[in-house]
């Protein structure tokens, strides 16, 4: 079948070389009314043609996916702060170093956090010993949000294992880059949260939470929402962290104001352990 991938093709009358030599030199991208339209970028990012470049965040992903064969994914969500446990003690000690408190008292709360980092990987590694001998139509893929910490983490297990694993990043101005472990071929930058959190739940046949922040947040309750509403088919959603969850909501509150029902709350799950949490998504799947 004839690749289509080439853009320096005559039939796309060297749109892409003409772009490229504007790249190269620096010369500013002025408007061109005669420029072809799909590679026009001062057309492409006009408001008007926002619904295109949702189209485009939409296919871009699902045609690379599709062709290395991920179709089922386990996501893991968590926080981007909590550093693998060699970086909190060598931050640990540069900090007693210093004798400077806020330094000291930031660093010992990463020591605290790095374990959820090493559970994260550890599970990633479970997932992809599963998965790695498996048929493509029955392996499970680690997918995160790409960036450092937890999201890091489960990258780092899978990578370890030999196996490929996807990273949906998003452009921020801070702390979001895409972290070395995820597979080149299945690293991709969204500019919109919503197709990303789309491509999220596309692939996915378990969310597996680890502490985090508002981002986390969002998507994890984002995914419990879509099950309870039978937007989205019910998936098995793990809290990872007990204390941490509990700590953190009292969803009897829910309960008791009749916001939702009591069987609401096997929507989830709580586990302490990575094998606990693999154990839970072999349980449901009947694996």
């Amino acid at each position: 079948m004839e690749q289509n991938q080439d853009l320096s093709e005559d039939r796309l009358a060297n749109a892409w070389a003409e772009l490229q030599a504007l790249s190269k030199d620096t010369t500013p991208l002025r408007p061109d009314a005669n420029r072809l339209a799909f590679a026009d970028p001062e057309f492409l990012l006009r408001r008007e043609t926002r619904g295109i470049r949702f189209q485009l965040e939409m296919l871009k992903p699902e045609i690379d996916q599709q062709a290395l064969g991920v179709e089922n994914t386990i996501v893991v969500f968590g926080s981007a702060r909590f550093p693998a446990p060699e970086q909190a003690s060598a931050a640990l000690k540069l900090a007693e170093e210093s004798g400077d408190e806020e330094a000291l008292t930031m660093a010992r709360r990463h020591v605290r956090n790095a374990h959820y980092y090493e559970q994260a990987r550890l599970f990633a590694r479970i997932v992809a010993t599963y998965s790695n001998p498996r048929p493509p139509s029955e392996q499970l893929f680690i997918c995160t949000g790409g960036g450092p910490g937890i999201m890091e983490a489960a990258n780092r297990g899978a990578q370890e294992m030999g196996a490929l694993n996807v990273g949906l990043n998003i452009v921020l101005p801070y702390e979001q880059s895409a972290n070395s472990y995820i597979s080149p071929s299945l690293n991709f930058k969204f500019h919109y949260f919503a197709l990303r959190k789309m491509h999220f739940m596309m692939r996915a046949k378990a969310l597996v939470a680890f502490p985090g922040g508002f981002g986390t947040l969002d998507e994890l309750f984002e995914i419990i929402t879509l099950v309870q509403t039978r937007k989205a088919k019910p998936v098995p959603i793990i809290l990872f962290g007990s204390e941490y969850w509990k700590r953190l909501f009292n969803f009897e509150v829910l309960i008791e104001e009749g916001a939702i029902k009591r069987e609401d709350l096997e929507l989830f799950q709580y586990v302490d352990d990575p094998q606990l949490a693999w154990d839970a998504i072999k349980t449901f799947y009947e694996l």
